[in-house]
């Protein structure tokens, strides 16, 4: 097995900022550990605040060249990352896996999806268009002329190292601002390679810098309080997502953000029970379950309950776990301990409450961060699952009788991600479209993300859109002029 490390030098394990890679201003450093191992693969530079306004300097120095720049331009820059990023698939990949656990198929479908967000944004970037024309009462024209928002800071997650990150820079680059990335700290490797990957395909410098560090808070604080930040994007959870956009009300900054999800997927008893399984296995185990947009809650109709509930711990039973670079493996490491504790307590505290485990359930012996796919029935409604956001393989699944009941329950909770349902009546369906209270809805689909499709939840589960031509529009203002034209 080849050593996914080669593809990161030494030298690019440092800060991004301008022209240059560089050490921390305090010459700090963290470890980045393999979540299957528990042991350290590299050290990067752990910067402070004095290296995020660096990072802004070179942002800021960089935004009037960049916005200047021919939309044309900036397309070919972003095709010639997506082009690259496909070049190297693989070995992106592996990297993706080491770092943060997933198996490597998934990883390999990260890439592809990440790499398209490049390719999507690179058409969009020659289509921001304003308009021309008449007031409504004559007399004078309206001229309107978008025009990028400027320097952006993005804070982004650890499950998708990759395509949360090419979500936001992509489309922030076709419409002409610069960019400060904080990657998570678990999994700061990926975002790295990214920006080296752009560096080789072209992006000036300036244009895309990258700040790692475990000082999230105090660095991404600074940024935010200086007047030069204009947008901010964040994904992660609903928790944090409110600390950043009280910091960003300060200076009234624009702001994305993608939060937490409680989904729940419902099938019902007209359903095609094959299409049912194969979409609730995506929606509940992509990723390990590691995504926002994973099933929390699995609601299934009662005629066809025990029959979806045995098909359904039977797949997930089968399901092998291991190292995510070793062959055959269908579900790696959760991304840390913590993440392993808080799956057992949730287990463990549905069973307390009269939850009946029908497969997995308890945590391996051995080094990594494993927890077994897991299926529990009679899940009562108290139980914490029901309400946390679970992020990992874990199912509970709970029967209903009518639309009305489950409709309900299905949106009685802060968030508003995402839901999924499975019928083949299509006015029910049209139904649970309307009636559910989400940004977005998988019908007989478990998979929904789409770089030309509009991503983003209602409720605390964020605000604004990221992918299709919406993204893009996150980082525009719009000036109006008033021309006199008798």
């Amino acid at each position: 097995m080849s050593d996914p490390m080669n593809v990161l030098a030494p030298e690019h394990r440092r800060l991004r900022i301008g022209d240059a890679w560089r050490d921390a201003a305090g010459g700090a450093t963290f470890a980045v550990e393999d979540p299957a191992t528990g042991k350290t693969i590299a050290e990067v530079a752990n910067a402070d605040v004095v290296d995020g306004l660096a990072a802004l300097d070179a942002a800021s120095k960089a935004m009037a060249e960049w916005a200047a720049t021919p939309p044309r331009k900036r397309s070919e820059l972003l095709t010639a990352t997506y082009r690259a990023l496909t070049e190297r698939s693989e070995e992106v990949a592996r990297l993706i896996t080491l770092e943060m656990g997933k198996p490597l198929a998934e990883a390999r479908a990260e890439v592809a999806y990440g790499a398209e967000f490049f390719r999507w944004f690179a058409e969009e970037a020659v289509r921001v268009e304003g308009r021309y024309n008449t007031a409504p009462a004559g007399g004078y024209r309206i001229l309107t002329v978008p025009k990028p928002v400027g320097p952006c800071v993005f804070v982004t997650p650890w499950n998708f190292p990759l395509a949360m990150g090419a979500r936001k820079i992509a489309p922030a680059l076709a419409a002409g601002c610069t960019t400060i990335t904080k990657p998570a700290s678990q999994t700061p490797l990926t975002m790295l390679l990214l920006a080296r990957v752009m560096e080789e395909a072209g992006v000036p410098p300036g244009v895309v810098n990258v700040v790692t560090t475990e000082r999230a808070g105090e660095v991404v604080s600074a940024l935010l309080a200086d007047r030069r930040t204009r947008k901010l994007s964040f994904t992660g959870s609903t928790e944090v997502g409110r600390v950043l956009l009280r910091q960003a009300a300060d200076n009234v900054l624009r702001t994305s953000m993608e939060l937490g999800g409680n989904a729940a997927l419902i099938v019902c008893a007209d359903a095609d029970l094959d299409v049912a399984l194969d979409g609730a296995m995506v929606a509940k185990m992509r990723n390990i379950g590691e995504s926002c947009i994973a099933a929390n809650r699995i609601y299934v109709e009662e005629p066809v309950r025990e029959e979806f509930t045995a098909r359904f711990a039977e797949r997930m039973g089968a399901l092998s776990v291991g190292h995510g670079l070793d062959d055959g493996v269908d579900v790696g490491a959760l991304i840390d301990e913590a993440s392993v504790t808080k799956i057992d307590e949730l287990v463990a505290d549905a069973v307390d409450r009269g939850a009946r485990v029908l497969v997995g359930g308890e945590r391996p012996d051995g080094p990594g961060h494993f927890y077994p796919p897991t299926v529990l029935v009679d899940v009562p409604e108290d139980a914490r699952m029901l309400e946390a956001e679970i992020f990992g393989p874990v199912a509970p699944i709970i029967s209903f009788t009518s639309d009305k009941e489950v409709m309900a329950k299905a949106n009685d909770t802060e968030h508003g991600l995402v839901g999924y349902v499975f019928t083949r009546d299509l006015q029910r369906a049209l139904r649970f479209a309307e009636g559910l209270e989400t940004g977005m809805i998988g019908i007989n689909r478990g998979l929904i993300s789409d770089p030309s499709a509009p991503f983003g939840g209602v409720k605390q589960s964020g605000i604004g859109k990221e992918g299709s031509h919406e993204g893009i529009l996150e980082y525009l203002d719009v000036t109006y002029a008033a021309i006199d034209l008798p």
